[in-house]
């Protein structure tokens, strides 16, 4: 086990980012050669191994926190990484991106500062590339059934690399014209390097997976057709339906979607343009929307030279500290400082984000461009434009950060497959992970929970991540493309041994 008394001598130190100056000058990651062995391991020495460990329910994957930080905490990097490995596909990935739930349900976090879980994480990732602990995993034998897996985000990724490595014949279509879906063009570059994707994609083809990029499932390649020609097919198309703000002065140019401005930023670092088509520098830029995506955008503004970067959040500034509605092990809504935040702080001096505020309108020049963004606080709860309290701000470029809801429409893949929505516009499923046809119940893991097949029509296809669950997190949907995996491998086989840690019905939809 870890020391006894490590929670008590010592005191939590997370990994130290790159200096301020020096990370905005460039595109590397935040936490570049900033893995420090040492740190990590007294870290992982803090974890009391609880006889309930919250961590666990605290992670969708269901990560067996307190094996590896035993294993780290005695730079037992080999058996760590195997432990790790066990329940996550891609710890390259989450130790990076994840906002970590894991340390909010930490015991210690009772009454104290919780371990540095996600530092661990991916520092025992880093370690076991490094150290060649993370070879390709061939099947042993191979079934003779195939599967098709539509879409090639970290959903995608995870359901394709268990069906492969269960002895399934696997290709992944994804339509854009590289592998990777959110990762590999929602993610800046400064929060993942695309080298973690490119090698783990380098591995699963080593397996056996292949991949098919520029593949439109349900545009230029019926889908029917696709699932006529594999023995199952899992959908992990996410949910790209970008949501709109539909307030006057909307269609100016210099008024853009969130996922158009990074898509471009990242092609950029990918060696598609010298310069960003769309770019921010010298302007007064306003990002309207406080979640991560609006972060994102906020960190590469900074990196490409904004004049000014303002964030509107319509929520009301959260708490420091856990409100008293959403008690340990539960993830708070408490004020948290994302790098990109730091980074505007760093600058300005001041924090970039306007709570309680919503837009009223934008204005424009003569030439019709947007010049300003008119503003108003709203009341908690009701979200009503507070009497008032309009100010303008200038706004020569604004990014609309405002979330996602269900899979795009008219893409004609749910329609050629004869597949249900449900209510929130997600593609139904039964109490498994399988799709549910156009005119189905929709089960409460009743008949077809446990073969895989929905209603009639579409069976043998199954739902996995974002495009099921809704917009969430990276984490959710490595978990749910694990579980769409289990599902898929029994139905083929009557039977699996993969790991499902979640249902879409024992867990909320979001974090």
């Amino acid at each position: 086990m870890t020391d006894i008394q490590g929670f008590l001598k010592y005191p939590r130190r997370p990994v130290p980012p790159r200096p301020v100056e020096e990370r905005l000058g460039d595109w590397n990651e935040v936490y570049a050669g900033q893995a420090l062995l040492p740190v990590v391991s007294e870290q992982a020495a803090r974890c009391m191994d609880c006889g309930i460990p919250f961590c666990h329910n605290g992670c969708p994957l269901g990560n067996l926190i307190p094996e590896w930080n035993i294993y780290a905490a005695h730079d037992d990097w080999q058996a760590a990484a195997e432990r790790l490995h066990a329940t996550n596909n891609f710890p390259e990935f989450t130790g990076r991106v994840c906002p970590a739930p894991c340390e909010d349900a930490c015991v210690l976090a009772i009454n104290a500062d919780p371990v540095t879980i996600k530092n661990v994480e991916q520092a025992i990732a880093d370690q076991a590339w490094e150290r060649g602990y993370a070879e390709p995993q061939p099947p042993e034998r191979h079934s003779e059934k195939s599967v098709a897996v539509v879409g090639s985000g970290p959903a995608g990724l995870a359901a394709a690399q268990q069906l492969t490595r269960a002895g399934h014949t696997v290709a992944v279509y994804e339509r854009a014209d590289r592998i990777g879906g959110l990762l590999r063009y929602g993610i800046p570059e400064f929060k993942m390097e695309k080298r973690q994707l490119d090698r783990r994609l380098d591995q699963m083809r080593a397996e056996g997976t292949t991949f098919r990029a520029g593949a439109d499932v349900g545009g230029d390649l019926d889908a029917a057709e696709l699932a006529r020609r594999h023995d199952a097919v899992v959908l992990a198309v996410g949910a790209t339906r970008q949501r709109e703000l539909p307030v006057p002065g909307r269609d100016l140019d210099g008024i853009h979607q969130a996922m158009e401005y990074l898509t471009l930023a990242n092609r950029v670092q990918e060696g598609d343009y010298a310069e960003p088509p769309l770019t921010a520098q010298g302007k007064h830029v306003v990002i309207v929307g406080g979640g991560d995506t609006g972060s994102d955008c906020l960190g590469t503004v900074l990196r490409q030279g904004a004049a000014s970067a303002v964030q509107l959040d319509i929520n009301p500034e959260p708490e420091q500290d856990r409100p008293e509605g959403e008690p340990w092990p539960t993830y708070p809504k408490v004020y948290r400082i994302s790098h990109a935040h730091e980074e505007a702080r760093g600058r300005a001096g001041t924090d970039p984000r306007v709570f309680s505020a919503a837009t009223l309108r934008f204005e424009g020049s003569a030439s019709g461009r947007v010049r300003a963004l008119h503003l108003t606080e709203v009341e908690p709860g009701a979200r009503s434009p507070r009497p008032g309290t309009e100010r303008v701000i200038p706004a020569e470029l604004v990014l609309l950060a405002l979330g996602f809801d269900g899979p795009e429409p008219g893409s004609g893949l749910v329609e050629q497959l004869g597949l249900a929505l449900d209510g929130r516009g997600n593609i139904a499923r039964d109490g498994g992970f399988a799709a549910l046809a156009a005119g189905g119940e929709r089960g409460e893991g009743g008949e077809g929970a446990e073969t895989g097949e929905g209603a009639e029509g579409a069976e043998g296809i199954f739902v996995a991540g974002d495009a099921g669950r809704g917009q969430s997190l990276v984490v959710w949907a490595i978990a749910e493309g694990r579980s769409a995996a289990a599902a898929a491998d029994r139905y083929l086989t009557g039977t699996t041994t993969l790991h499902a840690p979640v249902t879409p019905e024992d867990t909320p939809f979001t974090v």
